[in-house]
């Protein structure tokens, strides 16, 4: 008897995380959606179905996330999705709390969720950890510091992780997208500033979609268990680097 595969996908309420559940639940996949938002959630399972559960966690808080993930059975895949951006002052103007925030949710949100859950991972013979950075990740930008620093470490623990479970059966994959249009990213990184959140993408013909990246999410998952996608950057056409954007 085949057991169906589980994947927890983190920060699941909304943007590239409903979209990544909505993917591998297509898939064949059981889906744990994990998020903050549990009326997000449940409308989202209600959507996709039985192949969905709700479950109400602040990757930040390590207590819920090890209660979380006691309570769970069998995992195969982790897409640590959960993240977010807070603030574009410049470094000398910065405020640290938006950097802790962000340090906190990228960097340790990770590490929480991929720690609770790598015996199980292990467990499996076939896990999948899938760390969405950004390009972000792999290069600085004006006002752009504290998520640059956050990302940056989610990268490191991709990179690293890698390297630790070399020869153990489980893989990571890092999924880097470029400028993605969502209905939140930009609008929560100015404090609900509707003006300056549409300005990040005004002119751009087609910037991505969260479905754009969900797609590269699932087509990295579902590869076979050879494969492993060390690190997938994803941009719309319109931006050739995170400086260089064409605008009409």
């Amino acid at each position: 008897m085949t057991v169906q595969k589980v994947a927890v996908v983190t920060g699941a309420s909304s943007g590239i995380g409903a979209a990544t559940a909505r993917g591998l639940a297509a898939a064949g996949y059981r889906v744990a959606l994990v998020a903050r938002r549990a009326d997000r959630l449940e409308a989202l399972a209600k959507e996709i179905g039985d192949a969905a559960s709700v479950h109400a966690v602040d990757v930040t808080d390590r207590a819920a996330v090890d209660a979380f993930a006691a309570g769970l059975t069998h995992v195969d895949v982790l897409v640590n999705n959960a993240g977010g951006a807070f603030g574009a002052d410049p470094v000398a103007s910065a405020d640290p709390a938006d950097w802790q925030r962000m340090y906190e949710v990228n960097v340790l949100g990770v590490l929480h969720v991929t720690q609770a859950l790598l015996p199980a991972l292990r467990a499996s013979g076939d896990g999948t950890i899938l760390v969405l950075s950004s390009t972000a990740a792999l290069a600085t930008y004006e006002g752009g510091g504290g998520y640059v620093a956050a990302k940056m470490g989610a990268h490191a623990i991709a990179g690293t992780l890698r390297l630790e479970l070399v020869g153990e059966p489980v893989r990571v994959i890092e999924i880097a997208p470029g400028m993605v249009k969502t209905d939140e990213f930009a609008l929560t990184r100015f404090g609900g500033d509707a003006a300056k959140a549409a300005a990040v993408y005004a002119g751009v013909a087609e910037p991505l979609t969260a479905e754009d990246v969900a797609d590269t999410i699932v087509w990295s998952v579902t590869r076979p268990s050879h494969v492993n996608i060390d690190l997938l950057v994803v941009r719309p056409r319109a931006q050739a680097a995170n400086h260089k954007v064409h605008r009409s």
